[in-house]
């Protein structure tokens, strides 16, 4: 198992940003690629945000395309998703994943047999 801790949510009102980071725990993010999902209440997990192992390649699901930035520094060990422009429909619970490929991010496969605590974001005036 593949843990990973993610940080950096909290309260912003609409049109804010946000930087969320994700570490992982007890490995280096070496030469996987990595996946950001959300779940909002009341709603099924959604894969949002996908890296390749470079870095190189990235994906972005429709609703965030353009407001959202996924990225990963390996010396800092962390990957990011920086989040502007923030909309009351981007309030979930985000998590992060190692994936094995970076694709389509409605259909994102990976390491799910134990998701991290996530980070609540709250998008509200």
């Amino acid at each position: 198992q593949l843990h990973l801790v993610e940080s950096g949510g909290g309260l912003v009102q609409p049109g804010g940003s946000l930087r969320l980071s994700c570490a992982p725990s007890g490995f280096t993010l070496g030469y996987y690629a990595y996946g950001w999902f959300r779940q909002a209440p009341g709603k099924e997990r959604e894969g949002i945000s996908c890296i390749n192992s470079s870095g190189g390649s990235t994906n972005y699901a429709d609703s965030v395309k353009g407001r959202f930035t996924i990225s990963r520094d390996n010396a800092q060990n962390t990957i990011y998703l920086q989040m502007n422009s923030l909309k009351p429909e981007d309030t979930a619970v985000y998590y992060c994943a190692v994936i094995w490929e970076c694709g389509a991010v409605a259909t994102m496969t990976g390491d799910f047999t134990s998701w991290g605590p996530g980070t609540q974001v709250t998008v509200s005036s």
